[in-house]
């Protein structure tokens, strides 16, 4: 089980480094997706630094298994949003599927 539990937390630590540091980097992906979500720049700055420090919390969590569960929550609740952010302005269902199985993933991480 630790296996798995380490599995999973490195997914999410890379996948927030990564969308993180894209987010703050103002990676146009990011800036046009933010603007089709309607939802301002500044949110998208916000966004990053959650995911930052998700992933800083799945490095302390390395040593301290409970400081990867809190930010597994962190992160499923941020990616929660992100669906419904998605839902909201009525986007294909397919463009919410990369958070939906994050959201899955940081779900299962808390749940070990």
């Amino acid at each position: 089980m630790i296996i798995i539990f380490v599995i999973l937390q490195s997914f999410l630590l890379v996948s927030m480094a990564f969308g993180g540091g894209s987010k703050l980097a103002g990676a146009k992906n990011f800036v046009e997706m933010f603007e089709s979500l309607k939802l301002p720049q500044w949110f998208r700055v916000a966004t990053g630094l959650v995911q930052l420090a998700g992933a800083v919390g799945l490095v302390i969590g390395y040593w301290n298994p409970a400081a990867a569960v809190w930010a597994g929550i962190g992160i499923g609740i941020t990616m929660l949003v992100a669906c419904l952010s998605h839902f909201r302005v009525k986007h294909p269902v397919g463009n919410a599927i990369p958070a939906f199985m994050i959201t899955l993933i940081a779900a299962t991480l808390v749940a070990i």
